[in-house]
């Protein structure tokens, strides 16, 4: 298993600036790559505090690129239904360029009423935009002089500068949360697989839905799984459980905020059972959260087990993208911990 970090603000002005909050992220980017980190990832969010300092993961991994030499540079995720595909596909080319080839691009289908609403854009038209977004992106990074007739995007003999680095195009991974067809068919497409962890059982079948169509479109492998995980390790448990617990369940409230559309009435053919995921997760608490292993939280000791013990609940995934300093955990504790669990956790899953 490797391990990444992954910087998701769930702050506003009123808290901490995001001068601040970039500058500490860009600063444990950096101890991340010392430490031996594998990769560094953000998202791609909009006007709310979850998320919002944050609606151009790009723009981030290329500061990032310019600090570090080895560490993979991740969006996690950017969103097409938001994007043109012909400046998306450039962008991406261009950081590709800036990074020599560090980074990789996770694509999500987004999820939030309120970011629909503010663009303009009905839900419903979901997922045929990001099947289209993900299709023209796909061809304008692997192909020159492309054409394409879409329902949301046309254009015609188009070659998309700068060419990417890596041939033929950057890794791609798509984000999913509870929608099976969602994990089914990054499997089909041969993508990697971007999770976040619910119930084990519920991922673990999941996971499974995921691999089987991976294997049965004939792709070599089974595929990679990268799920994302908070995280603080500290000398004891009591220690860790301060510094976190607050921060988490700040979170917790943040994304069920920003969701609430969901439990008043919102609902989409794209999006089924979701009213069903925001009100589980508005329950959700920092002792659930480490008690099913959504948060590893405690000593390097109860954390290796936590990983164990998960690992074996969803039948093994290859890395874990760890939420460092979520909420107002500043920059100094989230580096203690990162150093704690690199010296302590890290060594005992080396693959």
């Amino acid at each position: 298993m490797e391990f990444g970090v992954q910087f998701f603000p769930s702050v506003g002005p009123e808290l901490k600036s995001a001068e601040q909050y970039w500058g500490e992220a860009l600063q444990l980017t950096q101890r991340a790559e010392q430490l031996g980190f594998a990769s560094v990832r953000t998202v791609e969010h909009y006007f709310h505090p979850y998320g919002g300092y944050s609606p151009d993961p790009l723009i981030f991994l290329t500061a990032a690129a310019a600090m570090t030499k080895k560490i993979r540079l991740i969006t996690g995720a950017v969103l097409p239904v938001f994007n043109n595909p012909l400046k998306l596909a450039g962008q991406i080319g261009m950081v590709d360029a800036i990074s020599k080839g560090r980074v990789e691009i996770g694509f999500a289908r987004a999820f939030l009423p309120h970011e629909f609403a503010r663009f303009g854009i009905a839900m419903d038209e979901s997922r045929d935009r990001f099947d289209e977004g993900l299709e023209q992106v796909t061809r304008l990074l692997e192909s020159e002089n492309v054409t394409a007739k879409g329902r949301f995007h046309s254009f015609e003999k188009v070659t998309s500068l700068p060419r990417p680095t890596q041939k033929p195009r950057p890794q791609f991974w798509i984000a999913a949360l509870t929608t099976e067809e969602s994990f089914e068919n990054a499997g089909r497409l041969g993508h990697h697989l971007m999770g976040i962890p619910l119930a084990g059982a519920q991922m673990a079948r999941l996971m499974k839905i995921y691999r089987d169509a991976w294997i049965a479109a004939g792709h070599p492998g089974q595929g990679r799984v990268m799920l994302a995980f908070h995280m603080f390790c500290a000398e004891t448990r009591e220690k860790a459980a301060a510094i976190a617990r607050e921060p988490l369940n700040t979170y917790l409230k943040s994304i069920v905020n920003a969701a609430s559309d969901w439990m008043s009435g919102v609902a989409s053919k794209d999006y089924p059972n979701y009213q069903k995921t925001i009100e589980f997760l508005s329950k959700e608490t920092f002792e659930s959260q480490v008690e099913k292993g959504g948060a590893w939280v405690g000593t390097p000791d109860d954390i290796r087990k936590s990983i164990a013990s998960y690992d074996s609940q969803v039948g093994g995934f290859e890395s874990a993208s760890l939420q460092v300093n979520f909420g107002m955990i500043g920059q100094a504790d989230a580096e203690r911990s990162m150093t704690l669990f690199a010296r302590e956790v890290m060594p005992y899953f080396k693959t």
